[in-house]
């Protein structure tokens, strides 16, 4: 009877022995990346939720390219639109979806646990907000593209504001950028480039409407210590009349001017920030229109141009006269939209609007000469080069093709 109750008893302490070990799962849990990319996406089918994505993205990691984990948020997709242009230090990222007037704070700094801290609609009295920028006190400046008072009035309103925001959601400070001698001009803020030195913000004008899409024509400039609009100017129409409509993205170039682009294609240069009379002129214009977001590295600004497919540099080493110094075509089917740089590995992250080509790549700047590159080492596990957003179940359990849009590094 000993002898057979003896297996009894082995199975029995294998079957503890094993209950008390961790269940492998069927694939190795990740482990966190060197260097992460964070994108900002939605269902392009507008059926499922906004999400945010971490892609692996440090070249020397056999995981490179490859998708670490996503977070979805409660927002069903309506425009998943931008984040922040660069990481910011807190690791509290802004991103919003703007038609439905809604902007998320992720907290991004665990890469494979990032996770909602809040979420907030309008805010200081003004709604939609576009863009995000930071502030030397670590703050938000978001551009709101409507006053609440007038976003639902027949006409919606033609001005907005700018609201300081602090990580935890919270209003800072507010103000209107309406403007009394400029009553009929079209005021919505859409992007702002902030200038600490010389104690300046500027913003753009332009509507995220099609109907308004070609009155915006003016940029603003403010005193960043107490956010007093200063001065409401246009900006230079050129010989042809039309680079200047829908101005942009606002950056600062590397001798401190503004380099604004426009949805016309134009690169307008401001100057004379810190006078009583700023002076915006029209230094380049690109082939076609709906240019899309713009990058200043070093010397060189690269601009998704969508009339190519793909991307052209300029070198802004004369500032008041930047030269074309090198193109990348992405294909025939590739519409690009937004860019940014990742100084850490010296690449930058690029994403289309176009559902032909639904692919995210990443490219590599030449310091030197400007020339663009596409990293050929960035591929998805479908082998190709680039990340593809068609139909897949993501890590978040749904299945569907992704919408990305704003995309930025880790620090």
């Amino acid at each position: 009877e000993s002898m057979m109750k003896m297996p009894v008893l082995v199975a029995c302490a294998l079957v503890s022995l094993l209950a008390s070990q961790p269940v492998a799962s069927a694939e190795p849990a990740a482990a966190a990346p060197e260097h992460s990319l964070f994108v900002w996406a939605g269902d392009r089918n507008k059926q499922g939720n906004d999400f945010l994505l971490v892609i692996d993205a440090d070249p020397a990691s056999p995981r490179f390219g490859r998708i670490v984990t996503s977070l979805e948020t409660d927002q069903k997709t309506v425009r998943p639109h931008h984040t922040e242009y660069t990481m910011p230090a807190s690791g509290k990222l802004f991103a919003n979806d703007h038609d439905a007037g809604r902007t998320f704070i992720l907290d991004v700094r665990d890469p494979l646990h990032p996770s909602v801290v809040t979420s907030f609609g309008e805010m200081g009295g003004f709604a939609h907000p576009h863009s995000y920028l930071r502030l030397p006190n670590g703050n938000v400046l978001a551009t709101f593209q409507h006053d609440h008072a007038t976003m639902h009035d027949a006409s919606r309103g033609k001005s907005g504001g700018l609201v300081e925001i602090d990580d935890a959601g919270r209003v800072v400070r507010a103000v209107s950028n309406a403007d009394p001698a400029f009553a009929d001009a079209l005021l919505m803020p859409y992007s702002l480039a902030v200038l600490p030195e010389i104690d300046r913000v500027v913003s753009t004008n332009s509507s995220m409407h099609d109907d308004d899409l070609l009155s915006g024509t003016t940029y603003q400039v403010w005193r960043l210590s107490d956010l007093k609009l200063l001065k409401t100017a246009y900006f230079d129409p050129g010989e042809q009349g039309y680079a200047h409509i829908s101005p942009e993205e606002a950056r600062v170039g590397p001798d401190g001017s503004v380099f604004v682009q426009s949805l016309g294609c134009g690169i307008e240069r401001i100057t004379g920030i810190d006078t009583d009379t700023p002076v915006a002129k029209l230094v380049h214009t690109f082939p076609g229109n709906w240019c899309g977001v713009p990058t200043i590295v070093d010397r060189f600004l690269v601009q998704s141009v969508p009339a190519m497919h793909g991307f052209i540099v300029l070198d802004l080493a004369d500032p008041a006269h930047p030269v074309e110094v090198s193109r990348l075509k992405i294909g025939d089917d590739f519409d690009p939209h937004w860019t940014a740089w990742d100084p850490a590995t010296q690449r930058m992250v690029i994403t289309t609007g176009s559902a032909s080509n639904n692919r995210m790549y990443l490219l590599k700047l030449d310091m030197v000469t400007g020339a663009l590159s596409v990293d050929e080492d960035f591929r998805d596990t479908d082998g190709k080069v680039g990340f593809s957003f068609e139909e897949r179940m993501w890590p978040h359990g749904w299945k569907g093709a992704g919408l990305p849009h704003g995309a930025v590094f880790s620090r």
